[in-house]
């Protein structure tokens, strides 16, 4: 069996920026710290919540360099390092493991795309030349291609690649690529809405956008599952529905910024091409917010 990354809830982090839109490190620590504080089982640095896509290379291993220090193996640092060049994310993959990452998330290629035939070349060649566990992720919405159950299981074999964040939204292809790989290929939800479903056909945990807002209960959703209170977990979850809702209501990560900002951290605006909450939808996310409890005002 392979070694497990992490069970649980896996925060998908934000990148706080200042208005200049340069990275805000003073307070990407007070999140991490926050994040630890409020039981997150890992941090994962530099995915697409992390804006990720509009970061230099530079940037990137900056703010990977810096989550993997201050965190100082309290929990684990998943490092996105995805490109559609399959060089490039060799290159940023094995500069993660230099910077003291414990694992990879690797999208699959976006745009340029690929054939299940080339999704197996792609991964087998960075797991072939990195000496980190790779998380696949899986986002058709945003990439325009799907790993199919059978690739997965032909990607399970190889002993680098150890999970999925699937984000896929298909529950039966979920249930059959865990039914195929069995212990050789741990998933999690890549959709907070889904993370009660998936857990419930053997997924680990959940990779999150609203753990940025509420760690500690996306943290319980997961802890109360695995405890065998399914009641008590899934009460959580449906009363949590609303703010999961509400985080997505435009382009994330540009609603979880704003959320984080209300919480006072200050986290900044996205950069461009994304672009602040209109005012309807601000007005959505704080109601939400409210009635969760998270903020008052």
């Amino acid at each position: 069996m392979k070694k497990k990354v992490f069970k649980g809830s896996g925060v998908a982090l934000v990148t706080p920026m200042h208005s200049d839109g340069s990275v805000n490190f003073e307070v990407l620590g007070e999140i991490l710290e926050f994040q630890i504080k409020n039981k997150t089982d890992a941090i994962i640095i530099c995915g697409t919540t992390g804006e990720s896509a509009t970061m230099s290379d530079e940037e990137r291993a900056a703010v990977i360099d810096f989550a993997a220090k201050n965190v100082a193996g309290r929990v684990p640092i998943i490092a996105g390092t995805g490109s559609n060049s399959t060089e490039h994310a060799l290159t940023m993959s094995k500069k993660a493991q230099e910077l003291g990452a414990d694992a990879i998330l690797v999208v699959t290629p976006y745009y340029n795309k690929t054939s299940q035939r080339g999704l197996l070349r792609h991964y087998s060649y960075i797991a072939d030349n990195v000496d980190l566990p790779m998380i696949l992720y899986n986002v058709p919405s945003r990439t325009g291609i799907s790993i199919r159950p059978e690739t997965y299981a032909e990607l399970a074999k190889h002993p680098n690649i150890v999970a999925t964040k699937e984000a896929n939204g298909d529950l039966s292809a979920i249930a059959k690529t865990i039914a195929l790989c069995g212990d050789d290929l741990v998933v999690y939800s890549g959709n907070d809405d889904q993370t009660i479903p998936i857990l419930s056909v053997g997924g680990l945990g959940v990779i999150s956008v609203f753990a940025n807002v509420c760690p500690y209960e996306s943290y319980k959703i997961s802890e109360k599952f695995f405890a065998g209170d399914i009641n008590a977990a899934r009460e959580l979850f449906l009363r949590s529905n609303e703010l999961m809702e509400a985080l997505f209501c435009d382009v994330n990560p540009i609603p979880v910024k704003e959320a984080m900002n209300q919480l006072g951290f200050s986290c900044g605006s996205c950069r461009l091409p994304l672009v602040p909450l209109s005012a309807e939808n601000k007005d959505k996310l704080v109601t939400a917010m409210r009635k969760f409890g998270v903020v008052t005002r």
